[in-house]
């Protein structure tokens, strides 16, 4: 098994460097947590982008919640999503519902439209949909699509395990929907990483767990450097 891809959610330079510094693979950049993460400004994906080395994977969200919005809003953060591109923004992460629980693919297609074909993760969304398999098989094809952040429930990791482990099961087997990468993340714990990591799980999302003081508080080196080294760790031999 390659070694696991760790991102680390960054609000700003500081924590991008240090998370850069502690081993992460691949940096989610993000606004206003208290929101559950915003798209950020152009400045201070500027100022990230040239601070780092490592990839950075830009939040296309204008207000809380999964909705996108009505059309002018989905006009609007399309429009910050090509000044991002043009910026030279290359990753994204987005993922809407619509008011039934399925995927708005309206405003999905219009965002991957809008960054041209980047790479991008389908975030937590997806433990609100009401049926995730059609929520994926819905998706299928979507140029750009290569990762769903998931903690498998929306109460989070140690709620969504079993789901997990099922997901990751097909994910391995190549069943149609379930080709994107498989990123966990969201109440997610050091003591989940073997079992997740012994299912085949190869990518992992923290945010507060890497901050000693939670949310304001900054990205520690350390303690990315602890996650870093967990996942480096050598399975079990069974």
């Amino acid at each position: 098994m390659s070694r696991p891809i760790f991102e680390v959610i960054a609000l700003g330079v500081d924590d991008a460097v240090a998370a850069q510094a502690g081993g992460a693979d691949r940096l989610e950049l993000v606004t206003d947590m208290a929101a559950d993460g915003l798209t950020p400004s152009l400045e201070t994906f500027a100022a990230v982008r040239a601070a780092v080395a490592i990839p950075v994977r830009v939040m296309l969200r204008m207000t809380d919640g999964f909705g996108a919005g009505d059309p002018r809003d989905v006009a609007a953060l399309c429009a910050r999503a090509r000044a991002l591109r043009a910026e030279g923004a290359e990753e994204f992460v987005m993922g809407f519902l619509d008011r039934y629980g399925g995927p708005d693919l309206a405003a999905v297609r219009a965002l991957a439209d809008a960054v041209e074909e980047s790479r991008w993760t389908f975030h937590r969304a997806i433990d609100r949909a009401a049926d995730r398999a059609a929520l994926r098989k819905a998706l299928t094809g979507l140029p750009g699509l290569d990762t769903y952040l998931t903690a498998g429930s929306p109460l989070g990791v140690a709620d969504g395990l079993p789901v997990l482990l099922e997901e990751a099961a097909r994910t391995r087997s190549g069943e149609p929907g379930y080709e994107p990468r498989l990123m966990v993340g969201g109440g997610l714990r050091i003591g989940h990483l073997p079992r997740l990591r012994a299912a085949g799980v190869d990518a992992f999302h923290v945010g507060a767990a890497v901050r000693l003081g939670g949310w304001t508080a900054p990205v520690t080196p350390e303690a990315v450097r602890e996650w870093r080294d967990a996942l480096d760790a050598p399975l079990p031999v069974r």
